[in-house]
């Protein structure tokens, strides 16, 4: 396994990783297949997840990193639900699939209706016409600041550069889940296919009941869509404990609390076996690496990377998506917020 990259880097090869250490090693990553992923994650469940055959009823929420996923796990959770919250904090993540890093069995034995997450580009995702795609893409300069906070504070990433350093990783596509436009480009040229649903970050934020609506419509009319065209509390269920200052509360003190457990408790613990090594891990590091709080969820907002983005950085971004998304409409989906 091979990938090229330019400035000064350091490489660590054992024969099941390939370890990237930038000068001073500021991200640790793997490759699997040739595609980046977390250091952390099983290659055992990577490669069982990449081979993974859908169901027809499976539903797949497909994003790259920092693009809605989990207010669209949210929704869909609501959905299911008919408007009702969950009962604890815990329940978002015994409920929530992410095939990615918990493997095939973790969408095989999941309780239906469910969801299953990936960050997967198009070309190396589960794929069936029977089942259906949930395709949530954002803007790709909110998507490197959300994406560097993400990196920077969740114990298992702990990217230890500048903004500044992270946005030439992000730039050059060199970052766990690979290229933002080779994600982008990917699903967009399967927007209009039957089973996939293309939306944007953007105008679920600008009309938050229509793309709720939408959703469960595709998901099923009849079951999800009707009762809350009929019933306006419902749907204001669905948008309220979707809402960004909800999940912060319920996702982030739900994480807290998995991360403050106990490695016995972890163990005797019903999350999946991937959390459970996910969180011995965060439990055997020295104190001085371990998280004081998280904030999986931020601020979910649209516009934040002007406090980020030098003149220089925003010019060479539009550039690149300039020439990665010419001859297409993806443009018009951002020519108010880039």
């Amino acid at each position: 396994m091979e990938k090229n990259f330019t400035g000064d880097k350091k490489f660590c090869v054992n024969r099941h990783y390939i370890f990237i250490m930038l000068e001073p090693e500021l991200i640790t990553s793997q490759f699997v297949n040739g595609f980046q992923v977390p250091a952390f994650y099983s290659k055992e469940n990577v490669l069982s997840a990449l081979e993974y055959k859908p169901r027809p009823d499976d539903i797949f929420i497909a994003t790259y990193p920092k693009c809605g996923t989990t207010w669209a796990q949210h929704i869909l959770m609501l959905l299911f639900r008919h408007g009702q919250p969950p009962d604890s904090n815990m329940e978002f993540f015994k409920t929530a699939v992410y095939i990615d890093s918990q493997g095939a069995k973790s969408a095989e034995n999941m309780l239906k209706p469910g969801a299953i997450k990936t960050h997967f580009p198009f070309h190396m995702i589960p794929w069936s016409k029977q089942a259906k795609y949930i395709c949530i893409t954002r803007n790709p300069k909110d998507c490197c600041v959300s994406y560097y906070h993400h990196m920077k504070g969740m114990p298992g990433h702990s990217f230890k550069g500048t903004f500044d350093q992270f946005f030439e990783l992000f730039l050059a596509g060199m970052i766990d889940f690979g290229d933002y436009f080779d994600n982008l480009m990917g699903w967009y040229e399967h927007r209009n296919d039957p089973n996939v649903l293309f939306l944007t970050y953007e105008e679920m934020k600008e009309n938050t009941e229509d793309a709720i609506l939408k959703m469960a419509s595709f998901i099923d009319d009849e079951i999800y869509a009707e009762p809350l065209r009929k019933d306006p509390e419902m749907l204001n269920n669905v948008v309220k404990y979707s809402s960004i200052q909800c999940m912060r509360e319920g996702v982030n003190k739900g994480m807290e609390e998995l991360l403050n457990m106990s490695k016995e408790d972890v163990l005797k613990s019903d999350v999946s076996e991937d959390m459970k090594k996910f969180l011995c891990h965060v439990q055997e590091l020295e104190d001085s690496h371990k998280p004081t709080s998280v904030n999986f969820v931020r601020k979910g907002i649209v516009g934040d990377w002007r406090n980020y983005f030098s003149e220089d950085q925003s010019k060479r971004m539009d550039q690149k998506f300039a020439e990665r998304t010419k001859g297409t409409d993806i443009p018009n989906f951002w020519k108010d917020y880039m």
